[in-house]
């Protein structure tokens, strides 16, 4: 039998992130209202995201994984405030930006901006791609043919035509209109960017293209970037680090070369095995995990381990005590038997 891990909690950030973490996140939880019965009674609440923690560091790049439903764009979303938190604190270059009002809050929206995961459900129909993008602008003060130039500035920027300026959104391709979402999170000069699965809904070679540009946008500009994917081969591209959630939670979390190498959670060494392989004679001999049930619903957790329902590796302790993040192979592991 294997010897659970005892180890005590890190001290202070994962690593890759210091004290003066451009973003660190505490605690972040959302409870949303459990459904009305037809008799009228409230059903529990649904944990969505259910204490989550991390930091990152200025001009970093955390990709954030997991199945549909874990909570991870929910995460994204209470990041920027699009949702209110249940409890947790989000801290911002030093400021909470959940204790803040909606007034001290929109001079920080400058320097926090989101990337949608649908272009064309993301961006109004009704008005042109110089009116989307500048839109920030106005709010923020800037006068109409000022934030017009920005607008046109920032198409080339982003590789679409300054010329189709005055064109509305369904005159563009997936990609293209991807592209004015990612331009119009950058008119304010924002330092990051919750980028909530910005290729899923996109052709496997606009995706590329999308994921070159996000990349050239961070190198040129400084940018720090959450993004949100549940394809790991395009986070493994993008991040620097990798959190894996399950069920509202992180349960690994660590650099992207030792979590892709040596995965310590089983439900990351699951999630990995799936990622096809380019090498037909690898991905034939490589063993497949295949993880047996569905997710529990986040409504009713279960007890302990949320994940033991489905680990080839439960034993009594994850029935009965929830595992904590804690220090295992140079990453963070909330499991009691981390390892082969």
């Amino acid at each position: 039998m294997t010897t659970p891990i005892h180890a005590a909690p890190p001290a202070g950030s994962p690593e890759g992130a210091g004290p003066a973490a451009l973003l660190s996140v505490r605690d972040l939880t959302m409870a949303f209202p459990g459904r009305r019965s037809a008799t009228g009674r409230r059903g529990a609440p649904v944990r969505a995201v259910d204490g989550v923690s991390f930091d990152l560091a200025a001009g970093e790049t955390l990709g954030l994984v997991g199945e549909s439903g874990c909570g991870k764009s929910t995460t994204g979303r209470m990041l920027v405030r699009l949702l209110e938190p249940t409890s947790g604190s989000v801290v911002f270059d030093g400021r909470d930006v959940t204790r803040l009002s909606q007034r001290a809050l929109r001079p920080l929206r400058r320097d926090v901006q989101m990337v949608f995961q649908d272009p064309h459900s993301s961006l109004n129909p009704r008005q042109t791609v110089s009116r989307i993008i500048s839109d920030p602008l106005l709010v923020q003060g800037w006068s109409a043919a000022d934030a017009r130039r920005r607008a046109a500035e920032l198409m080339e920027l982003v590789g679409l035509i300054p010329e189709h300026i005055d064109r509305y959104p369904h005159e563009f391709s997936g990609g293209q209109a991807q592209r004015i979402g990612i331009a119009r999170s950058l008119a304010t000069g924002p330092r990051l960017i919750v980028a909530d699965e910005p290729v899923s809904a996109l052709d496997v070679s606009v995706q590329a293209q999308i994921v070159n540009l996000m990349e050239r946008l961070r190198e040129e500009l400084g940018l720090s970037y959450v993004f949100i994917a549940h394809d790991l081969s395009v986070v493994k591209r993008v991040s620097d680090r990798v959190a894996v959630m399950y069920l509202g939670r992180i349960v690994e979390i660590g650099a992207k070369r030792d979590l892709y190498d040596t995965p310590q959670h089983p439900y990351t060494r699951a999630l990995l095995s799936a990622v096809p392989l380019p090498d037909p004679a690898a991905e034939r001999r490589r063993e497949r995990i295949v993880l047996l049930g569905d997710p529990p619903s986040p409504a009713a957790p279960p007890p302990g381990c949320s994940f033991h329902p489905r680990c080839p590796k439960a034993q009594e302790v994850c029935r009965t005590e929830r595992p904590l993040l804690r220090i295992a192979a140079s990453r963070e592991v909330a499991c009691h038997f981390p390892g082969d």
